[in-house]
């Protein structure tokens, strides 16, 4: 069993983990920490909050500032979630900078598709960032699967002379592939002093936000082609019951009420998976047996509610 380090021994600091929507931030923070920290789906953007994984390396704690994906932003959702991502850069003591290294190569060509072209638009967006504040990044290209070894270098110089990268780093995220070299180097950028959080905690996420956001990957998991990006959870409810359990009460928002039949499946089908799928995982989670109760509503204007951006630590007035 390895000892664990003396406060004086230790090092600690923030990571950031920037990229344009389903780079896969999210998976390589769940990788990294070795746990459930930031839900993934089919979905782009599901990530809304900044997520702080907390990953171990030897005397060194990593604290992983999961974004939101940097886009172009049209709603005030998107200009929150875009500002939450820049605020959780400035505040790093190191950026990484994931493309998508098969989008990236594919929209430079005539089989690129208009998502890989977006995708490729989103990181000019943030190479122009990553300029303006004088911010270097470390840059790791993501889903290098099954490319060719030649590609991936002359894809990889191309980008690191845009002069915004300090270095370069090949990774799978969905197999773990480079991922433990980069690790390595987060680690060794982490400056001198205490942990920031016990040993065995993997996440710095409220309880209910953590909720609301697994019952939310499971709505877009069984949804995800019916259901476009227009629903939230919130988490009404959540009790600690004397026997040790947890009772929590959740509300599903969707926009219109022709999405409410959606949601809700034939005779509640849907929704009973929906529950069931989200109650299993919090159960494993927390640890403890879990009563989730989940109720539909239609609301317009949800992503007009300051409730709802508070929950994910958004700024409304952005």
């Amino acid at each position: 069993m390895t000892e664990t380090p003396t406060p004086d021994q230790q090092r600690a600091g923030f990571a950031a983990i920037i990229g344009a929507p389903n780079a896969g931030k999210s998976t390589l923070v769940n990788r990294l920490t070795g746990t459930k920290v930031s839900i993934v789906t089919q979905k782009v953007q599901t990530t809304r909050f900044p997520v702080r994984g907390i990953a171990m390396a030897g005397d060194a704690q990593i604290v992983l500032v999961d974004t939101p994906g940097v886009f172009t932003p049209r709603r005030r959702l998107d200009r929150a979630m875009v500002a939450s991502a820049w605020a959780g850069a400035e505040d790093a003591d190191i950026v990484v900078h994931l493309i998508d290294a098969q989008a990236q190569l594919a929209s430079e060509g005539r089989e690129g598709s208009a998502a890989d072209r977006r995708a490729a638009e989103d990181v000019e967006t943030i190479v122009a960032n990553l300029k303006a504040t004088g911010t270097q990044a470390i840059l790791a290209l993501n889903k290098i699967d099954g490319m060719r070894r030649d590609t991936l270098l002359a894809l990889s110089q191309s980008l690191f002379d845009l002069g915004v990268y300090s270095e370069v780093f090949m990774i799978s995220a969905s197999t773990g592939d480079g991922v433990d070299d980069l690790k390595a180097r987060l680690a060794q950028a982490m400056p001198a002093g205490p942990w920031l959080y016990p040993e065995d905690q993997a996440a710095d996420v409220p309880a209910r936000v953590l909720a609301a956001e697994i019952t939310r990957e499971k709505v877009y998991l069984r949804v995800h082609e019916e259901l476009p990006y227009s629903a939230a959870v919130e988490t009404t409810s959540f009790e600690d019951r004397a026997d040790g359990s947890a009772r929590i009460e959740q509300t599903i928002y969707v926009e219109r009420e022709s999405q409410r039949p959606i949601v809700l499946g034939k005779g509640g089908q849907t929704l009973k998976w929906i529950g069931q799928k989200a109650r299993e995982e919090l159960t494993e989670i927390l640890g403890r047996p879990v009563h989730l109760f989940l109720t539909v509503k239609v609301d317009p204007k949800w992503q007009d509610s300051r409730a709802l951006y508070a929950q994910f630590g958004l700024d409304f007035d952005v």
